[in-house]
């Protein structure tokens, strides 16, 4: 029996949602779907969060992904962006931890590097590259969807090494390694 794996990878954004699904049979990899959840024509972030959480466990309820890999935010100066950027992460996060899914976060430049060799590549040149290791026909206009797919490649290049990323396989799991972010 070959041994299969569905990995869903996810690029949370409040704006856009970037994702991208791929199948791992034995240690080969097939492209399934890259896609984007559109966000910007919702004014209320609280109900963009809750879409956030929806679309994630549709995702999750249909192609059962055995693990999710997701980017972690960037610093950036502006901290009302990162605090809506976090906020949209944890909620996908908290989706796949509802369905007990372990999930790996990948700093930008992690995935960029194992995608491309460069960890300071464009979105243009992870989506080329990532257009000839999956043999895609097409890339899509925005390239949401092509950075949720490189996580899910990422986290598929990184199976089986010790990395430098945060994992969690469930609450308790994630509570243990953050104890210092929690209320007592």
């Amino acid at each position: 029996m070959a041994n299969e794996r569905i990995i869903l990878g996810i690029d949370p954004g409040t704006t856009i949602m970037g994702f991208g699904l791929i199948r791992v049979i034995n240690k080969k990899m097939e492209f399934i779907q890259l896609n984007e959840l559109q966000l910007n024509k919702m004014d209320d972030h609280y109900m963009k969060l809750k879409r956030i959480f929806e679309r994630t466990i549709e995702l999750i309820d249909t192609h059962h992904p055995d693990e999710i890999a997701i980017e972690a935010p960037f610093f950036g100066k502006n901290v009302q962006s990162m605090l809506k950027l976090g906020r949209a992460q944890g909620v996908a996060m908290a989706a796949g931890l509802s369905r007990d899914i372990p999930i790996t976060e990948y700093e930008p430049k992690k995935i960029k590097m194992a995608i491309t060799g460069n960890g300071n590549a464009s979105k243009e040149q992870v989506a080329k590259m990532l257009q000839q290791l999956l043999g895609l026909k097409e890339l899509p206009k925005n390239l949401d969807s092509t950075d949720g797919l490189a996580a899910a490649v990422c986290h598929f290049f990184n199976s089986g090494k010790v990395v430098g990323t945060k994992s969690y396989t469930g609450w308790d799991a994630f509570v243990k390694q953050n104890e210092e972010r929690v209320k007592k």
